[in-house]
């Protein structure tokens, strides 16, 4: 029977198997055993386990970290001026700059045997939330040292001496890091890298020594103005054979004092105008010793697997935290600015235009803030996930650049204006920057999450490209034939699955959970049968063409993607002990997911470049259409009012934004003007009812309004009081800045909207 069916099936598929997708390369090999494959492998395969899911540990700080975040961090904030920093001096101050590195902030990742802090994900990221919702230039200036660069290089390859030696004084600040990998020529594709070096003998410290000549030019560097310690990523080669490992060895990665001779630093970019530092680095025919290799000779050509590893902290950790950090920022702000600021006698956010974008933010942030925590709950399990870090990297960052956005048509006039009193404007012009590095989001969104999940996800097509490299031919043709068969059950399962859930409204899928989220644990299911019907598609009909059809793959993974969102919010609301008051929130982020998912799932078969495959496809996964809805308009005013009301739910969903008690703060104004107007918002009823019964004028001005209440017995002497201060708050919160003619001078004032309102007015 085995050999008919290999004579007549799995043999001639084996054949167009390595005709269609050819084995992989060195480098694509390389990527795709970095790493590991997590929660996003449960997405992939048609049938998550929701139980694994709700299993993974809730995210919790130590008592060291809370305390590290409820003093250092929040006397750190409180040393922030931020608009002079970027406006006026264009870098921190010598006092913060001192702190950082008194205080341990470059040694978040460093073990304490070291005297590094040794710090969870959870923590580092939240540490980088909470600095960025008050400056942006200072929480880059922090999360470079504790993503990708020397210390963590170190911490996981170095050399017992060069991590005795280096990793005590980057805990201290006593070395400054940077890290050197983007060129003129190589930005996202690392691979590419013109850089290059070759071993060979040379003089260092008075002595001829192994070592290597190095030539490199890289730009976009964060902290190589001020670095100290320089590390470099190139490729090497070893013409004479001199290492014993070939001529060609490949990207390798090097750490080196910047005082070396011929190492050329200290000029800046200019990022946006932000302050952080940032800036090229050169050298020409540098020679350096060969234990200056991170790892030392052993590890010279292994540099793209030690980046590729280690890119999981930059990608999942710093640039997820800058978008988390815009969602506390713009959702606690902005609530407050649509209750305060007026127009036509209501607050703006509840003229229904506002509250949707309003609304957007809410949805969006509490998703932010279930993605944050459930990626790090990834890397604080010992994982490596290379697509769920490429996953938060990409869609934060964009969901950042939409809340911000919103946040920027609300507030309107008053986020255009630059000055002291405006919080969103560094922000948006950081947002971008987040977006950039680590792999230009394009790329990530079109070429990774994907490119490498199908493979790497899938439970049978690593193997079967990897035989398809095999040289015993038999043997590999053997091996996949029992492959082929689990493929073709896999396959056949997950359509029968999908049909079946899209015909029945997934009334037969079982959900872990009763209640209102257990039919979007049902949906989530269809949805996952749905990419797994659709990757073995796509895989089967366009082979190794489906890498340049980048269209249909980010569609694909556009729905991966938000299937990894959604369970991130159910896993949240889990954790938190199913709160019924974040339920909007959690609905929200849920039907966002869902709609997008299936409208990139659509537009993807609509595109679908062979004919049968894509009408197969769309009989099995939507044979009724695709009625996936976005969040409705009740719902979504719903988010908004919350947003519009004090209360612990409220500062729990923006726990991370820093608000000052100092007078002059933008962010504290606004929130003492929010606090001060829902105070009196029982006085206004009794105002407003006075208008509403024909005694009060609404064309009144306010004082005159007060003056009438008073005298007709609607409010006391001490309401009127109340209101007038809660109003001249109002109206500090909704200014903005001014200037002297030549910018030298801030004229903000505060003038007072109403005049105050006698004992004995008439």
């Amino acid at each position: 029977m085995t050999s008919y069916r290999r004579k007549w099936v799995s043999d001639p598929a084996f054949k167009m198997f390595k005709k269609v997708l050819p084995p992989l390369s060195d480098t694509e090999r390389e990527a795709m055993e970095a790493g590991s494959v997590w929660w996003e492998g449960d997405l992939f395969s048609g049938a998550p386990d929701w139980e694994k899911l709700h299993a993974y540990p809730k995210p919790t700080l130590s008592s060291d970290e809370q305390s590290f975040i409820d003093v250092q961090v929040e006397a750190l904030l409180d040393m922030i001026d931020d608009y002079q920093i970027v406006q006026k001096d264009r870098d921190l101050p010598e006092e913060v700059w001192s702190y950082l590195k008194k205080e341990g902030f470059f040694s978040l990742v460093i073990a304490k045997q070291y005297g590094g802090r040794e710090f969870s994900s959870l923590a580092n990221s939240t540490i980088v939330t909470k600095i960025a919702s008050r400056s942006l230039s200072a929480a880059v200036t922090v999360m470079v040292p504790n993503s990708l660069g020397p210390g963590e290089l170190l911490s996981h390859y170095g050399t017992q001496q060069q991590k005795e030696y280096w990793l005590p004084r980057l805990a201290v600040g006593e070395e400054i890091p940077c890290f050197a990998l983007t060129g003129p020529e190589a930005g996202s594709d690392a691979g590419a890298i013109p850089d290059s070096g070759h071993v060979c003998y040379g003089e260092h410290n008075g002595e001829k020594v192994l070592g290597i000549e190095l030539s490199w030019n890289k730009r976009y560097i964060t902290l190589a103005p001020v670095a100290t310690v320089l590390g470099l990523a190139f490729k090497l080669q070893d013409p004479e054979n001199l290492l014993g490992k070939g001529q060609d060895l490949g990207i390798t990665c090097a750490l080196i004092p910047t005082d070396h001779p011929g190492v050329e630093n200290g000029e800046r970019h200019d990022p946006l105008g932000l302050a952080f530092m940032n800036g090229p680095t050169r050298g020409e025919k540098v020679f350096i010793p060969i234990d200056w290799l991170i790892g030392g000779a052993d590890y010279a050509g292994k540099g793209w697997r030690m980046l590729v590893e280690c890119l999981s902290a930059g990608r999942g950790i710093s640039l997820p935290a800058l978008g988390a950090s815009v969602g506390h920022l713009t959702a606690k702000t902005t609530g407050a600015y649509s209750f305060v600021r007026k127009q036509f006698g209501l607050s703006i956010g509840r003229f229904e235009g506002v509250a949707e974008s309003l609304g957007r933010i809410g949805g969006l942030t509490y998703l932010l803030e279930a993605s944050r925590t459930l990626t790090t709950t990834a890397l604080d399990s010992g994982e490596k996930p290379g697509i769920v870090t490429a996953i938060a990297k990409y869609h934060m960052t964009e969901m950042g650049r939409t809340v911000l956005n919103d946040a920027m048509d609300i507030h309107s006039g008053r986020a255009i204006q630059q000055g002291p009193m405006n919080y969103l404007s560094h922000p948006y012009y950081g947002m971008p920057v987040a977006i950039t590095v680590e792999g230009a989001n394009i790329l990530t969104r079109n070429l990774m999450i994907f490119g490498q999940g199908a493979t790497r996800c899938h439970p049978y097509v690593l193997s079967e490209m990897e035989l398809a490299s095999e040289q015993d031919t038999e043997l590999a043709a053997s091996k996949f034939d029992g492959l082929l068969f689990k493929h073709i059950a896999h396959a056949t399962k997950n359509s029968v699955g999908a049909l079946s859930a899209a015909l029945t409204g997934s009334l037969f899928i079982s959900a872990p959970v009763t209640g209102a989220t257990k039919s979007y644990y049902k949906q989530l299911t269809r949805l996952s049968r749905a990419l797994a019907v659709s990757s073995d598609f796509a895989m089967l009909t366009l082979g190794g063409d489906l890498k340049r059809k980048e269209l249909i793959s980010a569609r694909l993974g556009d729905l991966l993607s938000y299937l990894y969102l959604a369970s991130a919010a159910l896993k949240k609301y889990q954790d938190e002990g199913e709160q019924k008051q974040d339920l909007p929130f959690v609905q929200y982020a849920l039907d966002h997911c869902l709609y997008n998912g299936a409208k990139a799932l659509q537009q993807a078969y609509a595109n679908f470049p062979v004919s049968w495959a894509k009408y197969a496809m769309k009989a099995l996964v939507f044979p009724l259409g695709n009625h996936f809805k976005p969040p409705s308009d009740a719902l979504t005013l719903k988010v908004a009012n919350l947003l519009m009301e004090q209360g612990e739910q409220r500062e729990r969903l923006t726990q991370l934004c820093y608000v000052s008690d100092r007078d002059d703060d933008a962010v504290g104004i606004m929130e003492r003007a929010f606090a001060a107007m829902h105070s009196v918002a029982p006085i206004e009823k009794k105002i407003t009812k006075g208008v509403k019964d024909g005694r009060i004028d609404k064309k009144l001005p306010l004082h005159n309004k007060l003056n009438l209440a008073k005298q007709l017995g609607i409010i006391s002497q001490q309401e009127v009081n109340e209101v007038i201060e809660a109003d001249k708050l109002r109206y500090r919160a909704i200014q903005v800045d001014h200037f002297s003619h030549d910018f030298a001078e801030v004229r903000t004032n505060t003038p007072q909207p109403i005049r105050s309102v006698d004992n004995d007015a008439a």
